[in-house]
């Protein structure tokens, strides 16, 4: 009887010694990500190079904002940029890149001041610009909520269906946020809410591209920490 209580205590050790020796599950050592957040740039022609210049150094700089550094951490989330403009001038300019360190966050805001124009001045395809979009979260990491922030200084002229486009982000589960880049009046802000904005969406306007930097740090703020609408 001895010995064989002997043996189990002997088993028992082995098998906590084994068990310690396994590296940690990659499933706890990482939480999941919480928002796969897509920002699509309009470079149409009504867009001038000092005006695209105002966006990328706006997205930049938000993203070196505290607050925002830390809901993106927070999250574990997911980033990538589109540029957008006329039927067929649709493009991942910064494919998805989750944000687990400070690093990882100071090198995308570095890939965002430096993005090239990807297209010359052209028209204004808002809905294929959407439905482009849509279409790059199957290569997204897994995460909690999926969100499309599509800025804007023009309404559609040319391209696809807007319903279809929203219809096809809805069916996906993908939430359609915007910032509206306004002149006179709220004409652009008035398009996106009734147009493209998801139901659950939102829509923050923009006095102007000069006031994009601040438009998209609220706007990254209320998507991080509240993701929907």
């Amino acid at each position: 009887m001895l010995r064989r209580t002997l043996s189990r205590r002997l088993l028992l050790v082995a098998a906590i010694a084994a068990l310690s020796d396994l590296p940690a599950s990659p499933f706890r050592a990482q939480a999941r990500c919480e928002v796969a957040l897509l920002l699509a740039d309009d470079i149409s022609g009504s867009v001038d190079d000092g005006e695209y210049r105002l966006q990328v150094d706006g997205l930049a700089d938000a993203l070196a904002d505290p607050d925002v550094r830390t809901a993106l951490l927070q999250g574990n989330s997911a980033l990538a940029v589109v540029q957008w403009s006329a039927t067929g001038m649709q493009k991942l300019v910064i494919p998805w890149r989750q944000m687990r360190t400070a690093d990882d966050i100071a090198a995308f805001a570095d890939l965002a001041r430096a993005q090239p124009r990807a297209f010359g001045m052209a028209q204004t395809a808002v809905a294929d610009a959407l439905s482009f979009s849509a279409d790059q979260f199957a290569t997204a990491p897994d995460c909690r909520h999926r969100v499309i922030d599509i800025s804007g200084d023009g309404v559609q002229n040319e391209g696809g269906s807007l319903a279809a486009a929203r219809a096809k982000a809805e069916g996906a589960g993908i939430t359609v946020n915007a910032i509206a880049i306004e002149g006179l009046g709220l004409a652009i802000t008035e398009f996106y809410r009734r147009l493209v904005i998801t139901e659950n969406g939102f829509v923050v306007t923009a006095r102007g591209h000069v006031e994009y930097p601040r438009a998209i740090r609220e706007k990254l703020l209320r998507e991080l920490v509240i993701p929907t609408g």
